[in-house]
């Protein structure tokens, strides 16, 4: 009777593991805070060139059509100091979570890294 309950009890848990759709919600607490923030780190990033292009393409349109003059230095400098305020971000989340607990800080560095992926 035992084994009855040990064979039903396994496949019951490998079914639910199966059907769920997303086994990241049998991970830890920490894999789920870090696979949030690399996936919202992926996300904003694209959003972010998204703009810049956006951005650019409008800028060299009125440029010629004569609206302005672009200074093509001035334009390397924003986007410099746009990507280097980005890279400050993901260094500042990245230090933040591999200094929680041991344990959990391994958990949610592999999540941020699964969240950078899977975004």
């Amino acid at each position: 009777m035992n084994e009855e309950y040990a064979v039903n009890h396994t496949t019951t848990s490998n079914t639910v593991t199966e059907q769920s759709g997303f086994p990241f919600l049998e991970m830890g607490t920490s894999f789920v805070i870090g696979l949030a923030i690399g996936y919202f780190l992926k996300k904003s990033f694209k959003l972010l060139l998204l703009l810049l292009g956006l951005g650019l393409v409008v800028l060299f349109v009125l440029e010629s059509q004569g609206y302005f003059a672009l200074n093509d230095q001035m334009i390397q400098n924003g986007v410099s100091s746009g990507v280097s305020s980005f890279q400050s971000l993901v260094g500042m989340l990245k230090d933040r979570l591999a200094n929680m607990e041991l344990t959990t800080g391994a958990g949610a560095i592999a999540g941020f890294f699964a969240g950078i992926k899977f975004g």
